[in-house]
């Protein structure tokens, strides 16, 4: 009986390192993520501001090359709604081959007499910053 009782003492002892241990590993692995967390600002990354300057240079006028290749696929509201979208989708990835998130949010399509309107605002960034920008468009309807 006096063997038995030893046996379960290492089972325990053992069972208490093995926990010991992981509960090492987990803070280890936590402590390395925090670590990157405190990085300085590094000011020869700009590409949130040059991802900006982009987006606003190109916003108005590839709505209105959108409108012009949809033209006679629908109302004026939807072309104009499709192109928008169009648009939206494609900054997001213009945005990821850039290394930087680019979300539009509030997408806002409306119709006046023979123009479109178009607003959004642009939420730009990445690890280091972030940008809001607002974007508005007004475009003539074929």
């Amino acid at each position: 009986m006096n063997r038995s009782m030893r046996n379960d003492d290492a089972q325990m002892l053992l069972a208490t390192g093995v926990v010991l241990l992981l509960a090492l590993l987990s803070m280890s692995i936590y402590g390395v993520k925090v670590v990157g967390m405190g990085e300085p600002y590094d000011p020869s990354d700009d590409a949130v501001l040059h991802t900006a300057a982009e987006v606003d240079e190109v916003w108005e006028h590839t709505i209105q090359s959108r409108i012009t290749n949809l033209e006679g696929l629908g109302t004026n509201l939807e072309i104009c709604n499709d192109a928008a979208k169009s648009v939206q989708s494609d900054l997001v990835r213009h945005g990821e081959h850039r290394g930087v998130e680019v979300i539009l949010v509030g997408l806002n399509v409306s119709i006046d007499g023979n123009e479109c309107h178009v607003s959004a605002e642009a939420g730009i960034a990445d690890r280091n910053s972030r940008m809001l920008l607002m974007l508005e468009a007004t475009v003539l309807l074929p």
